[in-house]
């Protein structure tokens, strides 16, 4: 069997090794992240929003009053 040459690409990680990045290539770079994302549009931005608060409120209510009958359980016992 004969092997096969392995070609090597820079990849960040080693251009990092090399020499470090400067702060042009990470804005150049982060730039390009922010191209590839997802953005919700604003009516989903807001109903999942909404949704949101609405779930800390109910969880916040139901630790509240969870909190409130443990207190009244406590003060009969003690």
């Amino acid at each position: 069997m004969a092997k096969k040459d392995i070609v090597t690409k820079e990849t960040p990680a080693t251009k990092e090794a090399a020499g470090g990045n400067s702060a042009a290539d990470f804005v150049v770079q982060t730039k390009e992240e922010l191209g590839k994302v997802a953005w919700p549009s604003r009516q989903q931005l807001i109903s999942e929003s909404v949704a949101v608060i609405l779930m800390v409120i109910l969880v916040s209510t139901i630790i509240y009053l969870i909190d409130k009958f443990f207190a009244w359980g406590a003060g009969k016992v003690f």
